[in-house]
């Protein structure tokens, strides 16, 4: 059962009022479990501010919130999420990094964690009209409550303390993002999911049709040397033979009324179908047991996924 406890908590200049939560039929506190999820020790006071929802202070007065350990936890996560795309992908521009790391500390992203590594809805201190309205599981609060739990990490063991549980918490995500197409432009996503799976930069051939008041440019993204031993899928002639797959491979094609646009289309084509080529390597290496990592000579290439669309 759970319930919440008031207490009084004296500080040097102030008396406040905070809530604690605490779970009956428990050996030990609730809340430890929360500070193993994050890999560190966050002092009981600073713990409850962290936790504690505006609505809360509202209901209890004196009772700090958790908007000023949001606002610093906001600019630690940027700097550290940052540096650490900046680390990982030296050949990216300011822009790529920039959409890489929206994504990553979005609040669909931090409210995930929040509800997956953390659980940490239950934690969570809120007004009565708030939890009557499901704030525990609102994403807006979940996302703040993560940014606030990172700047109390932050005042209680500094930057290293608080990179680290930055590190545990995003790590994941921002390697996620790196290979996800909806994560970036289409084009982008293309290269960085090239670079993730050790091959070339995808290189575009255009070609242009019409007249020049109303031109359609048609670009054909291939990848130079091919898809190498890794991710190789040898395919069948008519006759059942194993046919070349060539030097500089199709990945797509795509048209528009501007190169950009052309480009664009090809790129998504060819980011699926690198994607579907990673995974059917991955499924025949599992079905064979290849722990080197070496594709299996047989199998067969499947058309991109043309259901596919840019989420970001």
């Amino acid at each position: 059962m759970r319930r919440v406890d008031t207490a009084t908590t004296v500080t040097p200049n102030t008396r406040h009022h905070v809530g604690v939560v605490r779970e009956e039929h428990d050996d030990q506190s609730p809340t430890q479990e929360l500070l193993d999820a994050l890999g560190t020790t966050i002092s009981p006071e600073l713990l409850v501010q962290a936790l504690t929802h505006r609505s809360f202070s509202h209901e209890h007065p004196g009772a700090p919130n958790y908007e000023r350990l949001e606002f610093l936890g906001d600019a630690v996560l940027e700097l550290v999420s940052t540096e650490t795309l900046f680390k990982a992908h030296p050949d990216m521009t300011e822009g790529q990094l920039a959409k890489m790391r929206a994504k990553a500390v979005s609040e669909e992203s931090l409210s995930a964690i929040a509800r997956d590594k953390l659980h940490v809805g239950r934690f969570i201190l809120l007004g009565h009209g708030e939890a009557e309205s499901g704030g525990a599981d609102k994403s807006s609060i979940l996302c703040d409550i993560v940014e606030s739990l990172i700047g109390a990490t932050f005042v209680e063991h500094g930057i290293d303390g608080a990179r680290e549980v930055v590190h545990r918490l995003v790590d994941d995500t921002l390697r996620e993002v790196a290979t996800e197409g909806p994560a970036l432009d289409w084009k982008t996503s293309l290269t960085v999911l090239a670079h993730h799976m050790g091959l070339a930069d995808p290189e575009y051939r255009m070609s242009v049709s019409g007249p020049e008041y109303a031109q359609r440019f048609t670009a054909r993204a291939i990848l130079p040397g091919g898809y190498g031993k890794r991710w190789t899928l040898p395919l069948h002639d008519e006759h059942g033979d194993i046919a070349d797959e060539g030097a500089d491979p199709l990945l797509g094609t795509g048209s528009g009324t501007s190169k950009r646009k052309a480009q664009l289309a090809a790129a998504k084509q060819a980011w699926h179908t690198l994607k579907q080529r990673e995974r059917d390597c991955a499924r025949m290496r599992s079905a064979t047991g290849d722990a080197a990592g070496n594709a299996p000579q047989s199998g067969s290439t499947h058309d991109p996924d043309e259901n596919g669309t840019n989420r970001g």
